[in-house]
This record gives C-alpha cells, sequence and structure tokens, in this order.
C-alpha cells in the first residue's frame, strides 16, 4: 500500500515539472515577443507549434515502446531531456536557439505522461483508478502555479532568460530519484488475462476505433485542452496588454486562481468519484459534460469584461474546470484499453489533445489577434477578439462527454472484463 500510494506521488511530481516547463513560456510570452520583434502569430508558433510538432511527432514510438519495455527507464530518460532542454530554453540568444530548445523540449515531454499513466494503472485496481489518476493530475494546478507565480517573480526580477533556468534543475534531479526508487509493476496485474505480445500498431488503432467511448472521450478531452488550456496560453499576455501590467503580472493574477481553484478541482474530482457509486462510467462522464458547459459562460465572460475584477472573478469559475476534467479523462482512457495498448491509448488521446492545445489554439489565436489588429502592432482589443472566438469551444466538449456516456459501460467491459 505505502508503495502504491509512493509511485502516484512521484508521478504526480513528474506531471508538475511538466506542466510547469510548459507553463513558463505562457508567462514569459509577452516579453520574448517584445525581445525578438514579433508579431502574435510568430511567437504562437515559436512557443506552441514547435514543441507540439515534434511532441506529436515522437509520442507514438515513444508510447510503442513504453508498451514493450521498461517504462521506468524510459519515464526516467525522457524527464532528464526535457529539463535539460527547458534550461536551454534560458540560454537562447536568439529566434532559431530559442526554436530549438523548444523543440528539444517536445522529444522529451512526449515520452512522460504515457509511461506515467500506465505505470499507475499497474498499482491501481479499475474501480480505483478515477482516484488515482485525479492525484496524479493534481500535478497540473501545481505546475501552472510554479510556471506563473514563481516563473513570473523570477522573470520580473531577473529576466525572461531566468525562469527556465530554475525550473530545469529540479527536473534531473527527479529523474534520478525515478531510476533508482521506482519498480517497474508487472503490466496489467488487475485486469482481466490479455495473453501474447502488445499488438501491433494497425491493431491497436483498429481497437480503438471500435471503442467509440474511447473516441468520443480522447475527443471530449482534447476539446477541454482546446478550450481551457488554450485560452490560457495567451491570457498572462492578455492580462498585462489589457491592465497595464509588468512583465509577470499577468502570470500573478492567475497563479493563485491556479494553485488554489486548480487543487480544490482536482480533490473535489477524487473525492466524489471515489464514492462507490461512481464506479459507473457514465456518471463520471455525465458529470464531466455537465461542468464543462457551465464553465463555458464564464470563460467567455472573462474576456468580454473591460474590469479586471469581473474578469478575475469569471477565472475563479472557470480556471478550476480546465483541471477536473484531466483525472477522469484519463482514467476513462485506461478502462477503455486492454493492458497492453494503455501507453498507445494515451498517446493517441495526448497527441488530438496537444494537436488542439499547442497547435490549433495558440496559432489561431495568434493568427486571429493579427487579423483583428488590421496590420499593425498586436493590442488588447486584437487578442481580445481573438480569445472570444475560442472561448465558445467548451460547449464542443460538453458535447462529446454526452456523447461518451451512452456507450462507455458496453466498451469498459470489451477493454478490461467488467465494470
Amino acid at each position: 500500500m505505502g508503495q502504491r500510494w509512493y509511485v502516484l506521488i512521484v508521478m504526480m511530481l513528474v506531471y508538475t515539472i511538466n506542466i510547469a516547463d510548459r507553463y513558463v513560456m505562457s508567462t514569459v510570452l509577452e516579453p520574448i515577443r517584445v525581445e525578438l520583434g514579433l508579431s502574435d502569430g510568430q511567437v504562437a508558433f515559436l512557443t506552441g507549434v514547435s514543441l507540439a510538432l515534434f511532441y506529436v511527432t515522437m509520442g507514438l514510438p515513444l508510447s510503442w515502446v513504453a508498451d514493450r519495455y521498461n517504462r521506468r527507464n524510459l519515464l526516467s530518460f525522457s524527464i532528464a531531456v526535457w529539463s535539460l532542454m527547458t534550461a536551454l530554453c534560458g540560454m537562447a540568444v536568439g529566434y532559431w536557439q530559442l526554436l530549438l530548445a523548444r523543440i528539444g523540449v517536445g522529444i522529451g515531454e512526449a515520452g512522460g505522461t504515457p509511461p506515467c499513466n500506465t505505470i499507475v494503472a499497474d498499482y491501481f485496481p479499475p474501480d480505483r483508478r478515477t482516484m488515482a489518476m485525479t492525484i496524479f493530475a493534481l500535478g497540473a494546478p501545481i505546475g501552472a502555479w510554479l510556471g506563473a507565480d514563481m516563473a513570473g517573480q523570477v522573470a520580473n526580477a531577473y529576466g525572461w532568460h531566468a525562469a527556465f533556468y530554475v525550473l530545469g534543475v529540479p527536473g534531473i534531479l527527479l529523474a534520478l530519484l525515478i531510476l533508482f526508487t521506482i519498480k517497474e509493476p508487472p503490466r496489467g496485474r488487475y485486469d482481466a488475462p490479455m495473453d501474447g505480445a502488445a499488438p501491433d500498431f494497425i491493431t491497436t488503432m483498429q481497437f480503438l476505433w471500435s471503442q467509440k467511448a474511447a473516441v468520443h472521450t480522447m475527443m471530449g478531452s482534447g476539446l477541454s485542452a482546446l478550450w481551457g488550456w488554450g485560452l490560457m496560453w495567451f491570457t498572462p499576455a492578455y492580462i498585462e496588454r489589457s491592465y497595464g501590467l509588468p512583465v509577470g503580472g499577468g502570470g500573478g493574477v492567475l497563479a493563485p486562481i491556479h494553485l488554489i481553484g486548480g487543487i480544490g478541482a482536482s480533490l473535489l474530482t477524487a473525492w466524489l468519484f471515489a464514492k462507490p457509486s461512481y464506479t459507473d462510467p457514465r456518471k463520471i462522464l455525465r458529470v464531466l459534460a455537465v461542468v464543462t458547459a457551465l464553465a463555458t459562460v464564464p470563460s467567455f465572460l472573462a474576456y468580454y469584461t473591460h474590469s479586471l475584477e469581473t474578469a478575475r472573478l469569471m477565472w475563479w469559475l472557470f480556471i478550476p474546470a480546465i483541471y477536473f476534467y484531466i483525472g477522469p479523462a484519463f482514467a476513462l482512457g485506461q478502462n477503455f484499453a486492454p493492458p497492453k495498448m494503455r501507453a498507445m491509448f494515451i498517446a493517441v488521446s495526448l497527441l488530438v489533445a496537444n494537436v488542439f492545445n499547442l497547435i490549433v489554439a495558440p496559432q489561431a489565436v495568434g493568427w486571429m489577434s493579427d487579423y483583428f489588429a488590421g496590420g499593425g502592432e498586436p493590442s488588447a482589443a486584437s487578442l481580445r477578439m481573438a480569445l472570444l472566438v475560442l472561448a465558445p469551444t467548451g460547449f464542443w466538449a460538453a458535447w462529446h462527454y454526452w456523447r461518451a456516456e451512452r456507450l462507455a459501460v458496453e466498451d469498459q467491459k470489451r477493454a478490461v472484463g467488467y465494470v
């Protein structure tokens, strides 16, 4: 029991470092854009798309490795790579150096989350995975807080380069901790037996497509990332432009919301879905649909208003919802997949989420902001319009959760043998 919880906490710390290393770029987006003389569309490509292209490219082959070989070793190596590359972002003095470092971060991160998820799944049985994956998901609000608050304060005091240094070093230490203190668990020990080697890629993709609840859940979580985390990419820069705050000021506004609201939402999710009445995947999906739809309203109003206090209140209502879905979506993905297909299922889910979150959302917002600026310097008004276009996509995510509810029981039985 103690080993199980130790592994879960360490995996949560991995996710914390992952999100912090990613979110720091959003916090220092505006000073990078100004120093390098970029438009919103250009800085979106540099900070989001460059990472995502290689994250997506490497995610599937590294997940193939995770389904067949030692996941602990792959995870330790991947953390070391992305942490080193995060530190190298701080050493960049030009566009191409920063671009190459961000590509390195993306390659490293591609080998992170799938092994984490499958390791946790092999330490907890199916009826406890939603709770376990929600604890794991606490890494998201803690990481966002570190990337927003600590990195913002460091950037304000010492410049944006220094913000990357303070987040790169801890990851190297965590990689060593995993390598020397975590044991590789038996694969699928809490699930129905599955004989033979892990299926090939084509077989896995065919089974995934037949799991319609899994497909809708992946689309729902991907669109939740497009909606929630997509808005968060430019929100610190939007706050600084709109309300005249200094570098790191936007992160300072959001940091306590990420920390308190995000952790609160994650703990509420863990408490709620740990109840015996919520072992039914249909109830979990119904809650995800309702919460996402309701939170979409304040996500729009936060950018519609011209009052910082009103916007702050709307962010307190909206931001916790972008953490609420993470643990349940991860757990459902594990339970809709047989043990030897899990890393690949998670990789596909992350591929969808990161295409939406890291490629579509920032690039679309950047391009729209440039368009609304009419060829001039991007402004608070142009960025506001772009964010208002993105905000209603939360309703789209809620629709997919609602559709998945109807098919969830049959798909989970086919994957793990029971509900």
